[in-house]
């Protein structure tokens, strides 16, 4: 954690968007907009290691395409972090009981067909995945009633180190304060940003995905938080 960072708030009540000053940068916290989805995709590539899922630039333009659509119809919190306009990092959340904010039946088609060519595909990869995300959530629920999952969280990778990341889990926390959040990331991430924020490593599983003749070796983590 930098602990050099300094931030400074203004909150706008009409609005409801949060300005911030940090490292000599202005940054607005505000819900995104649909014409930067197309950034918001590009940041999951960087972000998320979505190339180690496709063999060449067409799939994985699909496949992160996908990837965004299924994850911002499940949101009911769709925090952009934007300077001088620009996006710079997002935070998807799906919290319980609250309505999803972005609906189309054009996204659901589209992930609904590529769902069904990537289980076609990449089935034993993504149900591998999938079944560790799943087993670990289904130990964490025996003990614990989560109010929601953070479900998409990148930042600009030229941003990184910034304090961009912090602000948006800051301002989650100032809209659904006292409620218990988790999320899944991996050891190709980094996982180390929840654990220096306070985040709880609530479930561990080592994996090994088979994907385009390839085996890559992961540790699936699920961490967790009060806000």
């Amino acid at each position: 954690m930098d602990h050099s960072t300094h931030i400074f708030a203004v909150m706008d009540s009409t609005n409801k968007c949060g300005y911030y000053k940090i490292n000599n940068m202005n940054i607005e916290i505000r819900q995104i907009k649909k014409n930067d989805f197309n950034t918001a995709r590009k940041f999951a590539i960087d972000g998320m290691h979505l190339k180690w899922y496709a063999s060449n630039r067409f799939e994985l333009y699909f496949y992160s395409k996908y990837f965004w659509y299924f994850e911002i119809l499940k949101a009911s919190k769709a925090l952009g972090a934007y300077m001088k306009n620009k996006l710079v990092g997002i935070l998807l959340a799906d919290m319980n009981n609250e309505p999803k904010i972005f609906r189309s039946v054009g996204y659901k088609l589209f992930t609904k067909i590529i769902g069904f060519i990537i289980n076609i595909f990449y089935k034993n990869a993504s149900n591998t995945y999938d079944k560790a995300n799943m087993k670990m959530l289904e130990y964490f629920k025996r003990e614990y009633n989560p109010d929601g999952e953070i479900n998409f969280f990148a930042v600009d990778t030229n941003m990184n180190g910034r304090g961009i990341g912090t602000l948006l889990l800051n301002e989650l926390k100032k809209q659904e304060k006292g409620k218990l959040v988790y999320l899944y990331t991996d050891s190709g991430s980094t996982y180390q940003f929840y654990i220096h924020r306070g985040f709880d490593e609530s479930g561990r599983t080592d994996i090994k995905l088979e994907i385009n003749e390839k085996e890559i070796g992961l540790t699936c983590y699920l961490f967790s938080k009060r806000l």
